[in-house]
């Protein structure tokens, strides 16, 4: 069975996702939204950096929600609801890396009413949240008995990230401290991370305050700095650190955190990366404790990483690699607990 997807938006995510798609023997891709002029009518190969695929890029939206798509990979760099909304009710799947990870006592009556209206299933997916924060977890605590913790933890160089708007003036790198804490990053970040929180707890019985907590630290130059944003001058952000707890009475029992530094040095507080170096972790505490390392979502080079990062495409590939099993779901929004197992595919000069 072939399931025909569309591409929304081809920012590092969406390349990636193109490539995904190309390669996934179940899917075929259908067409390609874009947000930019200079990339209306391009073919979607040559905007990968690959030969032409005869599928070519526009920003007509009602041309594409018109189509027989099955199914439409959602990923600018923000959610639009109201969009998401229009694709659900024009009868087509979507999975996102930007939300709808996991529900809990969210309000989410809008979206499930257009999913159930036109018969289609919305699946938010990615690595950090989307993968690293629930659905890593919830696999090694099946080896654990009497849990009392739970974390997950990013450190990236984000000099690697090929987004200079998104690490300027939404992640707010290069800025004083006192604007940096004001980010909306926390917002943003938190309600997907508050989501995995809640998946992870009702997944193990925790008993969640209702409260959880944040926090946010930074780290400032203490000598020029280059970056993919220009040069950070001393006195301004160089190093983020995001930490969010889900907590019961009190005691904290789910622990999610991002470090984010520009290098490894130049900063105040002195963050490293220890001798592991960029990576990502899953540790669960119980009889007996788990800790996995991930590596291999990082660039070798900040070079390499500007050109293709790992960690994005792997983000990328996590939701292409969910289409068929969304495509063939129930309606409704659904979470990685709603579907069977999502695996990759193998190569095609391989496959049977």
């Amino acid at each position: 069975m072939s399931f025909k997807v569309i591409q929304w938006a081809t920012g590092g995510v969406g390349r990636a996702g193109i490539e995904g798609i190309l390669a996934h023997p179940e899917l075929e891709l259908s067409g390609v939204w874009v947000h930019s002029k200079d990339k209306v009518g391009r073919d979607a190969g040559a905007l990968c950096g690959r030969d032409p695929v005869g599928v070519v890029a526009t920003d007509d939206i009602d041309a594409l929600l018109a189509s027989d798509a099955d199914c439409v990979f959602y990923a600018p760099i923000m959610a639009d609801k109201a969009v998401v909304l229009r694709i659900l009710a024009s009868g087509k799947n979507v999975v996102t890396p930007l939300n709808w990870f996991y529900r809990g006592s969210r309000d989410w009556s809008d979206v499930e009413a257009a999913c159930l209206g036109a018969g289609v299933t919305l699946h938010g997916t990615g690595i950090h949240p989307g993968g690293i924060t629930e659905r890593f977890p919830l696999m090694v605590s099946a080896l654990s008995r009497d849990i009392t913790h739970v974390r997950a933890e990013e450190w990236s160089d984000i000099r690697t990230y090929g987004a200079p708007f998104v690490v300027g003036e939404i992640m707010l790198f290069g800025k004083t401290p006192e604007e940096a804490r004001k980010s909306t990053m926390a917002a943003m970040l938190g309600d997907g991370f508050q989501q995995s929180i809640d998946m992870v707890a009702d997944a193990l019985g925790f008993d969640l305050d209702p409260h959880k907590t944040a926090s946010h630290e930074i780290a400032v130059a203490t000598r020029p700095i280059e970056s993919p944003i220009g040069t950070i001058e001393p006195g301004l952000v160089a190093a983020q650190r995001f930490t969010w707890q889900g907590l019961v009475r009190g005691e904290p029992v789910i622990t999610v955190r991002t470090n984010w530094f520009m290098g490894e040095s130049g900063f105040d507080p002195g963050w490293t990366f220890g001798p592991e170096g960029e990576r990502f972790e899953v540790e669960v505490t119980g009889d007996p404790s788990s800790k996995v390392t991930f590596h291999g979502w990082h660039p070798e080079s900040i070079e390499a990483g500007l050109e293709r990062n790992p960690g994005i495409v792997a983000t990328a590939l996590h939701g292409v690699s969910a289409i068929p099993a969304v495509c063939q779901a129930a309606p409704g929004v659904k979470n990685y607990l709603d579907l069977p197992l999502v695996a990759g595919r193998a190569q095609r000069r391989l496959a049977r």
